[in-house]
């Protein structure tokens, strides 16, 4: 007889939001976790100097109140969350900058002569934020729900993601402040994957807004371990599984891994074909990290944009296609494209009072171990005059630092798997349930499988409900809210 129920392998949130919803079902599950604290992509510590506190992966979290599983789960009452007017700020060279207030109407007044065409591929999507959500979180096998809003979402990222890109813009700004956003998906640029990215973002800004957890992303790791727990489940840290073999019987194994690191640990237990197919999965462009202390807010020459929660540095929309398009070369651009986040500026418990934390990030090639920090100090420099007067200490990370950190960043790979059209369509293979596996009992449960990268839970959430089906006869799925 089993020991257990099931078990999870990794307590990220798609491992952890797999978990919760096995333990609501009424089934024994225990999570194992490599390293000695929960969370993977969702850690907050001290990075630079006592009192600053850092996001260690993700920051900024545009799906935490709009994927169906956090939205089931509650999660707007489990933790506090800052919600920025100013969803993301765009500068440019001349002290300009594009402006994505939450308010659609507003930010389209900002646009001048652009503003018109803005609205017309944005208005649309927002109007339907809940069923682009729907489309935009599942698997993209099959017909979609609402075929008409896939439909409009389709064309407006054919818009954006071909070389006619530029076609019926008249300004910079609007087409700098979707490619901001575009940049996220770590492709190059145009293409459809990362135009769908844009949209599928830039949507969330106009609605209900990119939200920042009070207190560091941490938090929502903290609320999905207190309902798993209250619900008779448990945590295992500092425990790295190697092999299948080496865990105590189960009817349910959810592993929150890679397809590399699937095949290593389920050795002979996959059939030869599969594996193969797993092994074909590709990893893409990495990340390198800087976190800064800062003595004061940052010196932006565009004062609004110390009221965006997020900010995309780098320039025009062609000026950053071109450093996106270096590292698809395998080139570390002398002007990179940098993500930028002010978390304290909406929460004061990230830095000691007066000072502020800024989290970075900048795409780099696969692999890379170089520092970024000088590239990512002389842009910031560029669009805010008197930034390296405020910096008061900061800590880096390479793209092999932040493969070594989390193994499911492979090269640094911090989506799991590059998210190119094909990648999202058979994510790891072409399935239509591609979270179960050809081994008795063994589920893939990561941002390797539907929907693909995101704090949004969703990979594991479906990955759950197929074993709660197949493994259990579970036909009626539990109930998840507080």
């Amino acid at each position: 007889m089993p020991q257990l129920d099931a078990i999870v392998v990794g307590s990220g949130p798609n491992g952890l939001a797999a978990a919760v919803t096995l333990a609501r079902a009424g089934l024994s599950v225990r999570v194992y976790e490599r390293a000695d604290e929960v969370g993977g992509g969702l850690r907050t510590a001290e990075l630079t100097l006592p009192g600053f506190r850092h996001d260690v992966c993700s920051a900024v979290h545009p799906l935490a109140l709009a994927s169906g599983f956090f939205r089931a789960f509650g999660l707007d009452r489990r933790v506090q969350f800052a919600v920025p007017e100013l969803s993301y700020g765009h500068p440019l060279d001349d002290g300009r900058a594009g402006l994505a207030w939450r308010d659609l109407d507003r930010t389209v007044d900002g646009l001048g002569a652009d503003g018109e065409a803005f609205h017309g591929l944005m208005g649309p999507l927002v109007r339907h934020v809940d069923e682009v959500a729907r489309f935009t979180g599942s698997p993209l096998v099959g017909i979609p729900r609402h075929p008409l809003v896939a439909a409009r979402f389709g064309l407006a990222a054919l818009s954006q993601g071909t070389r006619a890109w530029d076609a019926g813009w008249h300004d910079e700004v609007a087409p700098a402040l979707l490619t901001g956003v575009a940049a996220h998906a770590i492709l190059p640029l145009p293409s459809l994957a990362a135009a769908g990215a844009a949209f599928s973002l830039g949507v969330h800004a106009h609605a209900r807004g990119w939200p920042v957890p009070i207190g560091g992303s941490r938090a929502i790791a903290d609320a999905l371990v207190a309902d798993l727990v209250a619900f008779g489940g448990e945590v295992v840290t500092g425990h790295e599984v190697c092999d299948l073999r080496d865990l105590p019987s189960a009817r349910a194994v959810l592993l929150d891994v890679t397809p590399q690191a699937l095949i290593r640990i389920a050795g002979d237990a996959l059939p030869r074909g599969y594996a193969d197919r797993l092994a074909r999965f590709r990893y893409g462009n990495g990340v390198a990290k800087v976190d800064f202390a800062l003595s004061g807010p940052v010196p932006w020459r565009e004062p609004e944009l110390a009221r965006a929660g997020t900010v995309h540095v780098g320039g025009t929309r062609a000026e950053i296609a071109a450093a996106e398009n270096a590292v698809t070369r395998g080139i570390h651009p002398d002007a990179p494209y940098v993500l930028v986040s002010q978390p304290s500026a909406f929460d004061p418990s990230r830095a000691p009072q007066g000072r502020h934390t800024l989290w970075t990030y900048t795409h780099v090639p696969r692999g890379s171990n170089v520092d970024r920090t000088e590239a990512i100090t002389r842009q910031l420099e560029r669009f805010a005059p008197g930034f390296r007067d405020v910096v008061l200490a900061s800590s880096s990370s390479t793209a092999v630092d932040v493969a070594a950190y989390n193994p499911n960043y492979v090269l640094g790979d911090i989506a799991a798997g590059e998210p190119t059209l094909g990648q999202l369509i058979a994510r790891p293979v072409l399935a239509r349930d591609p979270w179960r596996t050809p081994a008795s009992g063994v589920y893939l449960c990561s941002a390797s499988t539907p929907p693909g990268p995101g704090v949004h839970g969703l990979a594991g959430w479906y990955a759950a409900r197929s074993a709660l089906r197949r493994e259990f006869g579970v036909r009626r799925m539990p109930r998840l809210a507080p």
